[in-house]
C-alpha cells in the first residue's frame, strides 16, 4: 500500500514537471561561439591581409584575430609618431554550421553578437540577416526566423571589416590612444522565444520599493495578462502583481510597490530577481527574468550626486576591457578578478571608454561598484544617425544594471550633442548625461586639473567638480606619488563629487608574431600607465592608493619619548 502511494506521488510529480516544462516558455540562449575567449569554439576563417592571410583555416571565437596569429597589430592614433604605416585594414571571413531543432519552427529565432570590430555583415544560408552593423563596442541582433532551416544544418557567414566604411566610426573608435583590433571578440548566440513575447524591459526601481517597468511586447492577443513578482537572491518570494494587456499593444508601462525592500548601495548591494510572466487565458506564454537593484539617484546642480538620499564621493578608476592573450576578448573570471581588485583598493567607482562586457557590469552590480557607462568617441564623435543607433543599443543592453548611474557621451571632445536626448528617451531612470572633459549641464568634468586648480571650483559654486580623469599613471610618475595631496586638496571644495584616475592596468599584448624571449608589447609608455600590470600584477601604487582611500584614516602623530 505504501509503495503504491509513493508510486502515485512520483507519477503526479513527473506529470506536473512535464506540464510546467511544456507550458513555461522561457527564452532559450544557445551559444554558437564559446562563452568567452578562454572557452572558445572554432570556426572556419579567412584573413585578407597580414599574417596567415589569403587561405582558409580555423580561428577561435570569440577572439581578436591578431592575438590568434592573423592580420597585423596596430596601435591607434600614434602610428605616425611610431614610424609605422597607417593602421592595417584587413578583413575577416567567418563560416560556421549550426543546427536548429524542428521544435523551434513556431518560435522567434534571433542571432546576437556581443561585439565585433568593426563593420559586420551577417548571412544565414546565403541570405543577408539585415543591414551591415557599424560600431565595434555594442551588442546587436537580427531576427533570422525566416532564414533558418528547421530540423537541419544552417550555414552562418560573417564578414568583418577591421576599419569601417563610415568615417565617423573610424574617427570615434580607430583614431584613439589604444590598441586597434579586429574580429568577433565577444560571444555569438541564438535567442529563441515564443512568437508572443516580452522583447525588452527598462526598469526604474526606487529605494522605497516602488518601480515602473517599460515593456516592449510582441504579438499580444486578447485575454493576455502580465504577472510581475520579485524573488530575493536567497530564494524568498515577494508579492506578485497582475496587469491586463490590450490586444496588439507593443509598448506598456506598469507600476508596482513592494514592501520591505532592501535598497542597493556600495556597502550593501542587495539584488532581486524580477520575474515577468505573460499569460493568455490563464496559460503561460512567456517568462522573462532580470536581476535588479532598488536605489534612488538624485543629481543636484551646484551640489552633487546622491544615492538613496546620501551624498557620495566617487573614488574611481578608468578601466579598459583588456587581457594580454585576448585583447578586448575577456571572460567572467577576469571581470570578477578586476571587480575584487577595485574593491580591495577601496575604490567605489569605475569608468571606461566604451560599454564593457556585460559580465563586468554584473560583477559591479553584485559588489556595489558605481559605473560610468560611456559611448565611444575619443576626441571624435559618431555622426548623428550612427550615434543614435549605437546609444540605443548601449542603453537597451545596460539600462537595468543598478551599478550604472551615469551615461557618458564620448570623451574629450568626442561627443555629439544631437544624441544626448537619445539617452533620456531610452532610460526611464533619467540618469544624467555628462561630456567628459567639459563644463556641461552643471558638471565640471575637466581632465587632469592641477593641484592649485581654478578658484571658481572652490568658491563661486558654478558646477559640480567631477574630474573623470586625473593623476595620469605615466605622466604623474605613478598613481600613488601625489594622490594624498591632490585628494585632500580636492576635498576642500563643497562641490567635489569625486574623480577617476587614469588608469587601472597596463595594456600590453602578448604578440603572437614575435619570436625570442620578449613577447609583451606596450608600445613603450603609451599603453603602460596602470596601477596594475597587464596580468593584474600589483605595483607600488596599488598599496598607496589602498591606504590613501581607506575608509578609516589615522592622523599623523609625532613619536616622542612620551608617546
Amino acid at each position: 500500500m505504501q509503495l503504491k502511494k509513493l508510486k502515485i506521488q512520483w507519477i503526479t510529480a513527473l506529470t506536473i514537471f512535464i506540464s510546467l516544462h511544456l507550458t513555461a516558455q522561457q527564452t532559450d540562449k544557445i551559444y554558437l561561439s564559446g562563452k568567452d575567449f578562454e572557452h572558445p569554439v572554432q570556426w572556419d576563417f579567412y584573413c585578407t591581409d597580414g599574417n596567415n592571410s589569403k587561405k582558409w583555416s580555423k580561428i577561435n571565437v570569440p577572439s581578436q584575430w591578431e592575438l590568434e596569429g592573423f592580420g597585423e597589430y596596430t596601435y591607434g592614433r600614434w602610428y605616425k609618431e611610431l614610424n609605422q604605416k597607417e593602421p592595417s585594414k584587413e578583413e575577416g571571413l567567418y563560416k560556421y554550421e549550426f543546427e536548429v531543432p524542428a521544435s523551434y519552427k513556431d518560435k522567434e529565432v534571433k542571432i546576437v553578437f556581443g561585439g565585433a570590430m568593426t563593420d559586420t555583415e551577417v548571412k544565414v544560408n546565403g541570405k543577408l540577416a539585415g543591414a551591415i552593423h557599424q560600431g565595434g563596442f555594442y551588442e546587436f541582433k537580427y531576427d533570422i526566423s525566416s532564414l533558418v532551416t528547421y530540423g537541419a544544418k544552417n550555414t552562418l557567414e560573417v564578414h568583418v571589416w577591421k576599419h569601417s566604411a563610415n568615417k565617423s566610426v573610424n574617427a570615434a573608435e580607430r583614431r584613439a590612444d589604444w590598441w586597434l583590433f579586429g574580429g568577433i571578440y565577444r560571444p555569438v548566440w541564438l535567442e529563441v522565444s515564443p512568437k508572443t513575447n516580452i522583447q525588452h524591459i527598462a526598469v526604474n526601481p526606487k529605494m522605497d520599493g516602488s518601480m515602473t517597468i517599460d515593456l516592449d511586447l510582441k504579438n499580444i492577443a486578447k485575454n493576455t495578462t502580465l504577472e510581475a513578482s520579485l524573488k530575493g537572491l536567497n530564494g524568498e518570494s515577494l508579492e506578485a502583481f497582475s496587469f491586463p494587456l490590450k490586444a496588439k499593444t507593443t509598448k506598456e508601462r506598469i507600476s508596482a510597490q513592494w514592501k520591505n525592500i532592501k535598497p542597493w548601495n556600495p556597502e550593501s548591494p542587495n539584488l532581486y530577481e524580477l520575474q515577468l510572466v505573460l499569460k493568455q487565458n490563464g496559460n503561460v506564454i512567456h517568462e522573462y527574468s532580470k536581476k535588479i537593484g532598488f536605489r534612488t539617484l538624485e543629481f543636484k546642480k551646484q551640489d552633487g550626486i546622491y544615492v538613496n538620499g546620501t551624498k557620495i564621493v566617487m573614488k574611481g578608476i578608468n578601466r579598459h576591457s583588456f587581457w594580454p592573450e585576448g585583447g578586448r576578448s575577456t571572460s567572467k573570471r577576469i571581470s570578477e578578478l578586476d571587480g575584487k581588485l577595485i574593491k580591495d583598493m577601496n575604490m567605489n567607482a569605475v569608468r571606461g571608454h566604451y560599454p564593457p562586457d556585460e559580465h563586468f557590469l554584473e560583477v559591479c552590480d553584485s559588489l556595489g561598484i558605481f559605473v560610468l557607462n560611456e559611448l565611444a568617441g575619443w576626441q571624435n564623435s559618431y555622426d548623428t544617425e550612427t550615434g543614435t543607433k549605437l546609444v540605443g543599443e548601449m542603453v537597451t543592453r545596460d539600462v537595468n544594471h543598478p551599478s550604472v548611474i551615469i551615461w557618458d557621451n564620448g570623451n574629450e571632445g568626442g561627443w555629439n550633442y544631437e544624441v544626448d536626448k537619445v539617452f533620456a528617451d531610452k532610460d526611464p531612470q533619467k540618469r544624467i548625461v555628462i561630456h567628459p572633459w567639459a563644463d556641461f549641464n552643471g558638471w565640471d568634468t575637466h581632465h587632469y586639473p592641477t593641484y592649485l586648480t581654478g578658484m571658481h571650483r572652490f568658491n563661486a559654486g558654478e558646477n559640480v567638480f567631477f574630474p573623470t580623469e586625473f593623476m595620469h599613471g605615466t605622466y604623474d610618475n605613478g598613481h600613488g606619488a601625489a594622490l594624498e595631496d591632490f585628494w585632500n586638496r580636492y576635498k576642500e571644495s563643497p562641490l567635489f563629487a569625486g574623480g577617476f584616475m587614469w588608469a587601472m592596468l597596463d595594456e600590453a599584448v602578448k604578440r603572437s608574431d614575435w619570436t625570442g624571449d620578449v613577447k609583451f608589447d606596450s608600445k613603450g609608455s603609451l599603453a603602460a600607465d596602470g596601477i596594475l600590470g597587464p596580468h593584474r600584477e600589483k605595483e607600488g601604487s596599488y598599496y598607496t592608493v589602498k591606504e590613501v582611500w581607506a575608509p578609516i584614516q589615522f592622523q599623523p602623530k609625532q613619536v616622542t619619548p612620551e608617546f
